[in-house]
């Protein structure tokens, strides 16, 4: 192979980026595309959750052939929400969505390249409990401080992609662009005012990962025989299936999260009656509560019987 000499004085050749740069670049994309194409979705169990209901709800039966009323279901509500706002509408808070989603991606890999998680040796072994044990431990408590790391930093920006969603509920128009919101946020509420309802979403995200990664280890390793000739397909869709399983635990506090993102900011979807003022999150989460219990004993909510 022939050498090549370089010139002195001369320009070098430019460098493309490395395959891990490259590798970046792409997940950054995929995540955003993914957000673009869930936020309906996402958009719509906004409003349930704030309480913004325009649609009566329809006469149904059961499975046992009894009536019942029926809340209309996504697609009802995305085609009220097109009628009303044309296809557009559907994709209101998306840009910033997409800053914070694109912001919590790489935090979490820049966090995961300046603390690298030292290797550890796989361990599968059932008499070495202690040593795998503190191998999921390890694994999860670095995953848990990217985790972190990336909420705090992507949070503000998703506090004006909710309140930009449930302006739809009043017809607002005090959130708009991204830069204009974070300068009406900071006039209005300071520096708090972009970091309400992060202590529940860091909660959530804490117990969802330690529930899910101990709960996979211990299925894993008690329940799946490994002389089972399926074994490792099944362990490997464990901790998938526990995920969607804890999710349900943990959905109250993002639940409680959201509501407080939006709660008195100015719009209405935050003031009374969609919600009263809540002075915190634990105010938030026992008003949620008692609307729960209430629901439970009764069939009625609280408010109403209030």
């Amino acid at each position: 192979m022939a050498a090549v000499t370089v010139v002195p004085g001369a320009p070098r050749p430019a460098v493309g980026p490395g395959p891990a740069e490259g590798a970046d670049a792409l997940f950054v994309a995929l995540s955003a595309g993914f957000t673009a194409l869930s936020h309906p979705l996402l958009y719509v169990k906004l409003l349930v959750q704030v309480g913004h209901e325009p649609l009566p709800p329809t006469v149904g039966r059961n499975l046992l052939g009894s009536k019942v009323l029926y809340l209309p279901g996504f697609f009802t509500y995305a085609r009220h929400i097109v009628e009303v706002d044309g296809k557009r509408g559907l994709f209101r808070g998306l840009s910033p969505r997409i800053l914070s989603s694109t912001l919590s991606t790489v935090s979490r890999g820049r966090v995961k390249k300046a603390f690298p998680l030292e290797d550890m040796e796989h361990v599968s072994n059932k008499d070495d409990v202690k040593t795998s044990l503190r191998k999921v431990a390890k694994e999860t408590s670095h995953e848990m401080m990217m985790q972190c790391v990336s909420r705090v930093i992507s949070h503000p920006l998703h506090v004006i992609s909710m309140r930009c969603m449930v302006q739809f509920v009043g017809r607002e128009v005090k959130y708009r662009g991204v830069f204009s919101s974070i300068v009406t946020v900071w006039k209005e509420e300071g520096l708090w005012g972009f970091f309400v309802g992060l202590v529940p979403h860091i909660l959530g995200d804490v117990i969802f990962l330690w529930c899910c990664n101990l709960l996979a280890h211990l299925i894993n390793t008690y329940a799946v025989d490994d002389n089972f000739n399926q074994a490792s397909v099944i362990r490997s869709y464990t901790k998938f299936v526990m995920g969607i399983a804890v999710s349900v635990l943990t959905y109250p506090f993002l639940l409680v999260g959201d509501l407080m993102a939006v709660n008195n900011c100015g719009l209405l979807a935050g003031l009374p009656p969609y919600a009263p003022i809540f002075s915190s999150w634990i105010h938030c989460w026992k008003h949620l509560s008692a609307q729960v219990d209430c629901i439970s004993a009764t069939g009625v909510p609280a408010d109403i019987i209030g």
